[in-house]
């Protein structure tokens, strides 16, 4: 299991609970986007598993700029001399497809660290066509939700995709799992691993509160956070194995 996180507590949580590797993000609220050196050093100061970090400089869409382009190189470099294992990012043409030079430019400033596709191919013009450039290019892995809102709405697209895939890339399910659909999922698709915030919300420490004003937009509250549960990682992982044992 991939957990994905957005804070130190979370990756302390997402490894208690027994995760294999974490997907440290910014900003969740909007998808995740790239985070900080000082967020990346000093998770990986507090935990041992694999830290994969999201190259994204904004949220909106994932077609770029050669000057965000430019951006993710640099954040690429400076994040790889702070630690990072492996990185997660996903770039799309204007016209939905997969666009393999600025890719390829990502994929060598990363070398030798792994990268995975992320879930921009659920937002690709053509997920099966998407998958086979994905594999030209040398991508380690592929987080989808099988081009749907959800894993399980595109379990059956998952499952064509691990079919595809055969043992050139992992298939990677991830978007709207919960306790309830991942034996499902795991089921349809026999993907070997699957992606997850596994959060629960946390009160604000604040005793004083205005209600009155917002810092994000207006159906955020500033006074509850999502922290990944150990408890909630460890549930998912003994519904995989229990899944994988039938």
């Amino acid at each position: 299991m991939e957990v994905c996180v957005e804070s130190p507590e979370s990756a302390q949580n997402a490894e208690k609970g027994g995760a294999s590797r974490v997907e440290l993000c910014a900003n969740l609220l909007e998808g995740g986007t790239t985070p900080s050196v000082g967020m990346l050093r000093v998770i990986k100061n507090l935990v041992s598993i694999p830290v994969f970090v999201m190259i994204r400089p904004r949220g909106g869409d994932f077609c770029y700029t050669s000057v965000e382009l430019q951006i993710m190189k640099e954040d690429i470099m400076s994040l790889k001399k702070a630690g990072a294992d492996g990185f997660v990012f996903g770039i799309l043409t204007s016209d939905g497809e997969v666009d393999e030079n600025k890719s390829t430019e990502l994929l060598e400033v990363c070398f030798p660290l792994s990268a995975t596709f992320h879930r921009a191919i659920d937002m690709s013009r053509d997920v099966s066509g998407s998958l086979a450039k994905i594999i030209k290019l040398g991508f380690s892995r592929v987080l989808s939700s099988g081009g749907c809102q959800t894993a399980l709405q595109g379990a059956e697209v998952l499952k064509a995709m691990v079919c595809q895939a055969q043992d050139k890339i992992i298939i990677m399910p991830g978007g709207g799992l919960t306790q309830e659909n991942l034996a499902e999922v795991l089921h349809i698709t026999k993907a070997r691993e699957f992606h997850g915030s596994a959060r629960k919300p946390v009160k604000s420490v604040m005793t004083f509160m205005n209600p009155e004003v917002s810092m994000g937009a207006e159906t955020n509250c500033e006074y509850i956070r999502k922290v990944t549960s150990a408890e909630l990682v460890s549930c998912f992982l003994k519904i995989a194995h229990t899944q994988r044992d039938i």
